[in-house]
């Protein structure tokens, strides 16, 4: 029986079994029920410890203005990106001739919400993949809106001015660190963790400070799970002895790179 959630990726029970290996799920809570869920029916555990918060954005107004302008093309780049920018304008309609998602869970998200997607990468599930779509290479006079959380990586937003478009930022959301004790997690962290997943460099980030210098000998021994290339780069030199890669931050996605880790597991286990 297959196990589905979010994505197109199916989870095969009869292909899935953890054996009760315990993995970190450091979503923000609100995001981490999918993925707990098919850790679980994989016969996995999965320890929560979010690792991010997410926090409507301190003055909306600005912000709705933008939402309610008409664009040529508007990206979002995450789920809550969706989620807090139709917050912000409940009984209205984005307008846009096209609309882009930087993942496939993004774009479930759009299409939860009746909206079709235009652009969404093919293979690389993140700005990199967005920008090599053929409709985004040029724009000259083109308005494009960015919807996403505050801060963020600029690369998106340089490169679509570099081809010509005009480009504004809706920062509908604020993502910021937990106030957690990691004591209760370190106490017994080899019992207890056989692999982590970090969905984002931010989330990475903030789960190394939270850990502290008592868990950071802990963590990098510890197969890591990562849903970019990019974050793989990052995180081989910030020291992790084993870095997996997932072909996307969907739970699909994480799913099955967790359970083809597992198929592998003495030689995974082994770093």
């Amino acid at each position: 029986m297959p196990v589905t959630g979010t994505g197109d990726i199916e989870v095969s029970m009869a292909d899935c079994d953890l054996k009760g290996r315990g993995i970190l799920v450091t979503r923000a809570a609100h995001q981490a029920e999918g993925l707990s869920r098919l850790i679980h029916a994989c016969h996995g555990r999965a320890v929560l410890f979010p690792a991010l918060e997410i926090r409507s954005c301190a003055t909306p107004e600005p912000v709705r203005r933008l939402l309610r302008q008409p664009w040529d093309v508007m990206i979002f780049v995450s789920p809550n990106a969706v989620h807090h920018a139709l917050r912000l304008i409940p009984t209205e309609r984005l307008q846009a001739a096209l609309f882009g998602a930087v993942g496939q869970a993004t774009a479930m998200a759009l299409r939860e919400s009746g909206y079709g997607i235009d652009l969404l990468p093919e293979q690389r599930y993140d700005s990199e993949g967005l920008l090599m779509l053929t409709p985004l290479q040029r724009l000259s006079g083109q308005q494009v809106l960015i919807v996403r959380g505050e801060g963020g990586r600029q690369l998106l937003g340089d490169t679509l001015r570099a081809r010509g478009a005009e480009v504004g930022y809706a920062e509908v959301y604020r993502r910021t660190r937990p106030q957690t004790d990691p004591a209760p997690l370190l106490s017994n962290w080899a019992q207890r963790i056989a692999l982590v997943t970090a969905t984002s460099s931010e989330v990475l980030h903030n789960l190394i400070a939270m850990l502290g210098e008592r868990g950071w000998p802990l963590l990098r021994q510890t197969p890591l799970l990562v849903i970019s290339e990019r974050m793989r780069i990052a995180a081989q030199r910030q020291g992790f002895k084993s870095v997996l890669l997932a072909a996307g931050a969907d739970d699909e996605s994480v799913m099955k790179a967790i359970r083809d880790w597992s198929e592998g597991f003495p030689e995974a286990a082994k770093g």
